[in-house]
C-alpha cells in the first residue's frame, strides 16, 4: 500500500517543463437539474464559500437549497448555454490554448499549460495530473481572478494543495495571488471598454459590477471589497470619467445576510427611476462571460432597467480572448516564472550532453535492481 501517486513512466534525463494551471470557477455538465445540483453540491459544500458551521449549513443545503435552486438555475444557464457548452468552459478553454501557444512562441515549448475548475470538469486535480505527465516539475498558478477574495483563488488554492499533498515528488510551485492594481491588466480594461464605446457609442453612465461576497467575510479581514474599489477608481481615471459619471455595485447576492453594498440590482433600479435612460455595464472581476454576466446582468437587469424607466442598458463584455487580455497574462507568466527560464547556459549545455548517458545509467541501475 503507498500513501503518494507518482508519475509511472519517468525517465530519467528528460528535460523538466515549466506547468501552468489557469484556474476558474467551473460549470455544470449540462443545463439541466441534475447536472446543477451536482454542480451545487460541490460548490455550496466548499468551506471557503459557505462559512457557516456545517451542523447548520448542511440540513439548509440538502434539505432546502439542492431540493429547488438547480431547476431555477438550469432554466438560467439554458438561456447562455451554447452549441459548444458552457461559456464559461468554452472560453476558458480558448483562454487556456492561446496563453499557452503565445508562451510557446515566445520560448520554444518550455512551458506546458492545462485549465483545471475548481469545481467540475477538468478538475483542478485531472490538471495537475496532466501537467506532472509532461514532466513538469516548476508549476506557476494562474486563478483568474484579478480581485483576491478567500471563496475563490483561496479555494483554489486549497484544491491545489489538497492535490500535491498526495504526490510523492512535490513540484517547485508559484501561486499568483491577485492582479487587480497591475497596469496591464487595467489598460486592457480600459481599452475593450474604449473599444466598446468607440463602435456602440457612450450611455449616459458607467456601472462597475463586481460579485460580491458577504459583508462579514469583509469585516473578518477578506480584502475582497479593497482591491474591487482600487480597480473601480483605477478603471475611471484612464477612462478620464467624472465621479458622477461611474459607480461601483456588487452584484449576484444570495441569502439575507448583509452582502457588499451598493446591491447591482438596486442600483440599476434607482438609476431608472431618475431619469437615467441608457446604462453601460461592466464587470471588471470576472475574466470570462459566464452565467453571471450573460443572465444575471445582459438579461435580468437589463429587464430591470427597462421596467422603471430606462431603455437601454448595454453589457461591455468580459476581457475573454482579447488580444491585449492574453498577452497580459502570459507576460504575468513570464514575470514570475523568469527566475525558472533563465537557466544558466553552462548548466543546460551541460544536462543536454549529459541526458543520454544519465538515461543509459538509470536504465542499468534498473535493470541490476528490478530484473524481468
Amino acid at each position: 500500500m503507498t500513501y503518494f501517486t507518482a508519475r509511472q513512466n519517468f525517465e530519467h534525463g528528460e528535460p523538466p517543463k515549466i506547468g501552468v494551471l489557469v484556474c476558474n470557477l467551473g460549470t455544470p455538465d449540462a443545463p439541466d437539474a441534475s447536472s446543477v445540483r451536482r454542480y451545487l453540491a460541490e460548490f455550496l459544500s466548499d468551506k471557503r464559500v459557505v462559512e457557516s458551521p456545517r451542523w447548520i449549513w448542511k440540513p439548509i443545503l440538502h434539505g432546502f437549497i439542492l431540493r429547488f435552486r438547480p431547476r431555477r438555475s438550469a432554466a438560467a444557464y439554458q438561456k447562455v448555454w451554447g452549441e459548444a457548452g458552457s461559456p464559461l468552459l468554452t472560453i476558458s478553454v480558448d483562454q487556456t490554448k492561446a496563453i499557452d501557444e503565445k508562451l510557446n512562441r515566445d520560448h520554444q515549448g518550455r512551458y506546458v499549460t492545462a485549465l483545471g475548475m475548481r469545481y467540475g470538469k477538468p478538475s483542478i486535480a485531472s490538471a495537475l495530473q496532466a501537467l506532472r505527465e509532461q514532466n513538469v516539475r516548476q508549476i506557476i498558478v494562474l486563478p483568474m481572478y484579478p480581485q483576491y477574495a478567500s471563496a475563490t483563488t483561496g479555494s483554489v488554492f486549497d484544491a491545489v494543495a489538497k492535490e500535491l499533498s498526495a504526490w510523492r515528488w512535490v513540484p517547485e510551485l508559484h501561486f499568483l495571488n491577485e492582479y487587480h492594481s497591475d497596469p496591464r491588466y487595467l489598460d486592457a480594461l480600459s481599452l475593450s471598454v474604449q473599444q466598446y464605446w468607440a463602435k456602440n457609442g457612450r450611455a449616459e453612465q458607467l456601472l462597475m459590477s463586481f460579485h460580491g461576497i458577504p459583508e462579514e467575510y469583509f469585516l473578518a479581514g477578506d480584502p475582497y471589497f479593497c482591491h474591487c474599489q482600487a480597480t473601480a477608481r483605477e478603471l475611471a481615471k484612464r477612462l478620464e470619467l467624472d465621479d458622477d459619471k461611474w459607480t461601483i455595485t456588487f452584484q449576484s447576492r444570495v441569502g439575507r445576510k448583509q452582502w457588499l453594498r451598493p446591491y447591482t440590482d438596486h442600483m440599476i433600479e434607482s438609476a431608472a427611476q431618475t431619469g437615467v435612460k441608457t446604462l453601460d455595464v461592466v464587470c471588471p472581476g470576472f475574466a470570462a462571460d459566464c452565467l453571471e454576466t450573460l443572465e444575471e446582468i445582459a438579461l435580468q437587469n437589463a429587464e430591470i432597467f427597462h421596467q422603471h424607466g430606462g431603455e437601454h442598458l448595454n453589457y461591455i463584455p468580459a476581457l475573454n480572448t482579447d488580444d491585449a487580455h492574453v498577452s497580459f497574462l502570459t507576460s504575468l507568466i513570464e514575470e514570475h516564472t523568469q527566475r525558472w527560464l533563465e537557466t544558466p547556459i553552462e548548466h543546460e549545455q551541460l544536462a543536454t550532453t549529459h541526458r543520454a548517458e544519465t538515461k543509459e545509467r538509470a536504465d542499468k541501475m534498473k535493470q541490476a535492481q528490478f530484473p524481468k
